[in-house]
């Protein structure tokens, strides 16, 4: 499901953003939650309020759409923009916040859809890479999970094996299973988890991931080979 907010104070086209993102939904099968705002202050006031995706247009009465925008940003960096304006100057400004586009007033539906499908594509881009950072012994290190081939469980410390080496913290392989559920990495084993985007072979009970060979244990063997079919559309 996508969070999508819609922020403009003309109702006219507050209701045709409005349809046209439902128009979208229908025609993509996709799952969208719309909330609307008619002013910048609106949005900046709902400070729990988490969008993936928000529409904003420029010029409105309390708060305009820009400045909103510079609000929204400074506490959520990887919330997708989208202005919606009939200024075309205003697209410097725009980029400044790290804006994706911007619609142009009046707004033609072909038009909106592809910037909506580029938001959902920035938004999707987002949501298969993790970034965090572990506490090792030579400080802090930040790793993304798509640089992860692995995660291994030994004497009570998390070791990631990644593309720039080896970097280990206290953990536990449940903790670290929940964190990554959503990021392709699965469990071979009661000591690895592996993420199925390196999965080069699976011979026998072995899984090949990067240059390493990891066992498949029977209890897992039937979860971890429907895990990765899936992931990789029937290849194996």
């Amino acid at each position: 499901m996508y969070r999508i907010a819609v922020v403009e104070d003309e109702e006219q086209y507050r209701d045709e953003v409005c349809q046209y993102i439902q128009k979208y939904e229908e025609e993509h099968k996709l799952e969208f939650l719309v909330t609307t705002y008619a002013d910048g202050q609106e949005i900046v006031d709902d400070t729990e309020a988490r969008y993936d995706i928000i529409f904003f247009d420029i010029e409105m009465a309390q708060l305009n759409g820009m400045d909103a925008a510079k609000v929204i940003r400074g506490r959520d960096a990887d919330v997708v923009m989208v202005f919606i304006t009939n200024m075309a100057q205003y697209a410097i400004e725009g980029y400044e916040v790290g804006a994706l586009d911007f619609v142009l007033k009046p707004i033609d539906y072909y038009g909106f859809a592809f910037r909506l499908e580029r938001a959902i594509g920035r938004v999707h881009g987002k949501r298969d890479n993790l970034e965090f950072a572990i506490n090792t012994q030579g400080g802090m290190k930040k790793l993304n999970s798509n640089d992860i081939y692995y995660i291994e469980i030994e004497n009570r410390f998390l070791h990631y094996h990644t593309a720039e080496g080896e970097f280990a913290q206290r953990g536990t392989l449940q903790s670290a299973e929940e964190m990554f559920k959503d990021y392709h990495f699965v469990k071979c084993n009661h000591w690895y988890l592996v993420n199925l985007k390196y999965v080069t072979e699976i011979e026998d009970n072995v899984v090949h991931v990067a240059g390493a060979q990891l066992e498949i244990s029977r209890r897992n063997r039937a979860h971890f080979l429907k895990e990765v079919t899936d992931y990789i559309g029937g290849g194996f």
